[in-house]
């Protein structure tokens, strides 16, 4: 039974990932809380829909409500957590939860499952770099989440193949959903959302649940043409209007209509080993002097910025950034780029390590002292390395794509495809 199969996720790699969490404790133990609550709200979306016929679409958005409420919770402790020594576990669960989201996918929930769930690799993998020598538990943790998810994919494939199956008779109850069956973990405390601030959800991160409002509503006013309105059957509509167009309607947000988010208030600051810059537009003049070389720069959703960092530091982020350069002497890490569209970075030192992730644009110019660098990149475009060559540089374009194929011994064999044109 598709509710049995649900609950042995439940209460088996969850609660594996939820004992590990409370073990790390901070804002891991916190964080896992709203995961365990959205887990058992969608347990209970899952029963009704074992027990009763499917509803009309407005009773959908209703019933949904608590699991897209409890992610979006998921999602901004996590953006309000950016400080956290713990930030890439919480970056990882906010990048992959959205998976909960299978039950508004059809026709094949499956393959969502699993694309979410590669969506939080990049933090996960993040997270191993860390504390694989350090401290084991992180590693079980990592293991656990993944596996997490893995069997949800493996569930879905199961019993919901082509979408989550309404296999009851009877209409939804009026007193609401019904509680967990008996073996369950209990469902957490009832938070109260309504005095939380919206906040920065993240680019695109909610998505998915603002698209339950539309849910069938795309398709409501099509007309379904019979043979009666066709105009190749009957001659007498071939002189008369044009045919239906529905109206386009603007896309509606989760929640009810909202007004724009005004920009958040820029920061500049220095916070123990961390300096933060968060939300510059149009600034040319940032500098970060005197920062010691376990400081680390941290660049959040800057526009049309140059930031100058003088001196030898432990490491560079730009997360979300467009249009903004980085300038700096030394780095003892590496230079990371997250979610960027047309940034850039010159090293007038050495710069072990440069990482591009999900970054459009994004220009690399290095200096003779950098040039064993190595640049590690993923899910990016129109990346290119400019290499000192006597008072000018030479533009050497980062491979985006490769051939693959199949070897004798049944491995697989990847290439470079050269651009020839």
């Amino acid at each position: 039974m598709s509710v049995y199969g649900y609950t042995d996720i439940i209460q088996g790699p969850l609660a594996q990932y939820l004992r590990i969490s409370q073990e790390l404790g901070g804002d891991v133990a916190e964080h896992s809380r709203l995961v365990q609550g959205a887990f058992n709200a969608q347990l209970q979306y899952i029963q009704l829909a074992a027990e009763s016929a499917q509803p009309g679409q407005a009773d959908v958005v209703n019933l949904l409500k608590p699991t897209s409420d409890k992610i979006g919770a998921i999602q901004e402790f996590s953006e309000k957590h950016r400080t956290s020594p713990f930030f890439n576990h919480l970056a990882a669960i906010s990048a992959s939860i959205p998976a909960l989201g299978w039950v508004t996918v059809s026709p094949a929930p499956s393959p969502y499952v699993k694309e979410m769930n590669d969506a939080g690799q990049f933090y996960t993998n993040r997270v191993l770099k860390d504390f694989r020598e350090k401290d084991k538990r992180h590693v079980d943790w990592v293991k656990t989440w993944i596996q997490t998810l893995s069997d949800l994919q493996a569930f879905v494939k199961q019993y919901h193949t082509t979408g989550l199956v309404w296999s009851g008779k009877g209409a939804i109850k009026t007193g609401g959903a019904p509680p967990p069956p008996p073996g369950c973990p209990p469902p957490p405390p009832v938070i109260d959302f309504s005095t939380a601030a919206a906040g920065d959800a993240g680019p695109d991160r909610s998505a998915l649940f603002a698209e339950i409002n539309r849910g069938q509503d795309v398709t409501r006013n099509l007309k379904k043409v019979t043979s009666d309105m066709q105009t190749h059957k009957n001659t007498a509509l071939r002189q008369g209007p044009a045919p239906f167009k529905p109206p386009v309607a603007s896309k509606p947000v989760f929640g009810g209509a909202q007004a724009a988010p005004a920009d958040k208030a820029p920061v500049f600051s220095h916070e123990g080993k961390k300096w933060l810059i968060e939300y510059q537009k149009n600034r040319q003049d940032l500098v970060v002097d005197n920062a010691e070389m376990n400081n680390v720069v941290y660049l959040f959703k800057c526009e049309n910025t140059t930031v100058q960092v003088k001196g030898k530091i432990n490491s560079i982020t730009m997360d979300s950034c467009k249009k903004t350069s980085i300038v700096f002497d030394n780095l003892v890490s590496s230079m990371e780029f997250i979610n960027c569209q047309s940034v850039q970075m010159q090293v007038f030192g050495k710069v072990p390590t440069i990482s591009i992730d999900k970054t459009d644009g994004c220009q690399v110019y290095l200096s003779n002292d950098s040039l064993d660098v190595e640049i590690i990149s993923s899910k990016s475009s129109e990346m290119n390395v400019l290499i000192p060559k006597g008072d000018d540089y030479v533009e050497i374009a980062v491979p985006e794509q490769y051939r693959t194929k199949i070897t004798p011994n049944k491995t697989l064999h990847t290439e470079i495809v050269e651009n020839k044109g």
